[in-house]
């Protein structure tokens, strides 16, 4: 009888012990409008050139170089894989585009598999631009460069050429249970500055705000860092993340590349970041994407290729990827 009491005894203990976890922490994170973290890396496989089901533009191009020719390598930042792959694509001859074994490889979320003779690299913002600067790839597409980008390529005595190509609007987003749809520029200056802590105090539920953060250096977070005028939270209330999560990003790579239904992009100032309200300039986040070259490249066509870009043929290519010319 004894053992029996026990056994029961220790049996209830533990179901007390989850039920208070479940209420006091797993059914909350569950309602805590976190589902928008939940954002995965692109999946470059379907923007490869030259394969029949890629997902990429083909406007067609007047410019066409050959196998002979000394062809330009092409790299950039996650959100614009589609537009130099597009490049690529349109402008390059079949074969130039390699790969370590001879495939894609389908764990190659950071390029680890593009063969070193090949015409198209896939680093990412950080390890992509030092290439750029150490002369490893030819054609940068990215955000403007952060500041210790610039000091990078300053100190190893390289001059860039950083020539404007797209308009790409820069969003917030939430979970889509959470019932707030616009914030004010004010609003989320004042988030991101450790001041409005709170849904409810910007037409929300009573329920802490979870800010998230991109790794210093990445396109985003540079235009994030401008944005807020350098005046930007360094940590975060541990508590918040029982709270709802906001997060910025591209509105592209937002909504085409990695979208995700449970996610939606907010209104800044009652205006939605669609194409025409950033052509028309009424959205009032945007910037400038760019394409980056060395001053000192001696490939001419690598100034040819830059050119193309800002052509009605090179303008036409970009809002078909999703973006906005210029």
């Amino acid at each position: 009888m004894k053992r029996l009491i026990a056994v029961i005894l220790t049996i209830c203990f533990f179901v007390l012990v989850n039920a208070g976890l479940y209420f006091t922490i797993t059914r909350r994170l569950r309602n805590n409008f976190s589902g928008a973290s939940q954002l995965k890396m692109i999946d470059v496989s379907l923007y490869l050139p030259f394969e029949k089901d890629s997902k990429l533009a083909r406007t067609g191009s007047s410019l066409r170089f050959t196998a002979d020719d000394d062809l330009p390598v092409l790299d950039g930042a996650a959100a614009l894989v589609p537009v130099y792959a597009s490049v690529i694509d349109s402008c390059y001859p079949e074969g130039c585009v390699k790969y370590e074994g001879g495939v894609f490889s389908d764990d190659n979320y950071y390029g680890e598999n593009f063969a070193q003779d090949s015409a198209m690299k896939y680093q990412n913002t950080v390890r992509g631009f030092n290439a750029l600067v150490d002369g490893n790839v030819d054609l940068f597409f990215t955000a403007h460069p952060s500041a210790e980008q610039i000091a990078y390529a300053s100190e190893r005595g390289v001059e860039l050429e950083i020539v404007p190509v797209g308009l790409e609007a820069f969003v917030f987003f939430v979970n889509k249970d959470n019932p707030v749809d616009s914030l004010t520029v004010d609003q989320i200056r004042s988030i991101y500055r450790g001041e409005i802590t709170d849904w409810s105090e910007v037409g929300g539920p009573s329920r802490m705000i979870n800010p998230l953060t991109r790794i210093k250096g990445s396109g985003s977070q540079t235009m994030m860092e401008k944005f807020m005028q350098d005046r930007m939270i360094t940590s975060r209330n541990p508590m918040s993340v029982f709270g709802g999560t906001i997060g910025y990003s591209f509105r592209f790579y937002l909504s085409g590349m990695v979208s995700n239904d449970n996610v939606k992009m907010l209104s800044v100032g009652g205006v939605y970041p669609d194409a025409d309200n950033i052509r028309n300039g009424t959205y009032p986040i945007t910037a400038n994407f760019y394409v980056v070259y060395r001053k000192d490249n001696d490939n001419p066509n690598v100034k040819k290729l830059a050119d193309w870009l800002l052509s009605e043929e090179g303008q036409r290519l970009i809002e078909a990827c999703g973006y906005v010319g210029l």
